[in-house]
This record gives structure tokens, sequence and C-alpha cells, in this order.
């Protein structure tokens, strides 16, 4: 690995810690749904980097499928809230 690769995963993974503490001390419903799909897309992008650093390339599909799954998931949780509010 790089040096630059090893900074750029140590930023990356900093970012991450700042995203799971701002979950920790969200209020909002929304704004923990959105934490969340933060999170996994730092996750893809942690993904995608070691993809690059490593021979093989597998990596490319596992996040692009996780992308996918992290953009639905979101969409259904907050269509669900978004229900869930306006039936009261």
């Amino acid at each position: 690995m790089s040096e630059i690769s090893i900074l750029a995963i140590l930023i990356l993974s900093l970012a991450l810690v700042i995203s799971i503490f701002r979950f920790i001390t969200a209020n909002e419903i929304y704004t923990k749904i959105l934490t969340v799909n933060l999170i996994g897309t730092k996750i893809v992008l942690l993904i995608l980097l070691v993809g690059t650093v490593s021979i093989e390339k597998d990596f490319t599909d596992i996040a692009m499928v996780y992308a996918l799954i992290n953009f639905i998931s979101t969409i259904v949780i907050l269509k669900y809230y978004e229900d869930k509010e306006a039936s009261k």
C-alpha cells in the first residue's frame, strides 16, 4: 500500500468516527436516518479504496451492491416515517 492510500484510509476512518458521533448525538429521526446513509456511503468509499489497492477486482462489485442496498433502504425507511407522521 502506498502512503497516500494509507492517509486516505485514515482520513476516511476519522470522518466515519465523526459521523458515528453525529448519529449518537442527533435528536431527530430524520437526522439519524440520513447519518446512517452517510456512514454507508463512507463505507462504500473505504471498500473502493481497498479495492484499488488490492489486486482483486471483486471489491468494486461488492461496493456497488452495498451502495444500492444503502440507497434503497434509506428511501424505504424515510418513506415509512413520512407515512407514519402523515397518519397522525
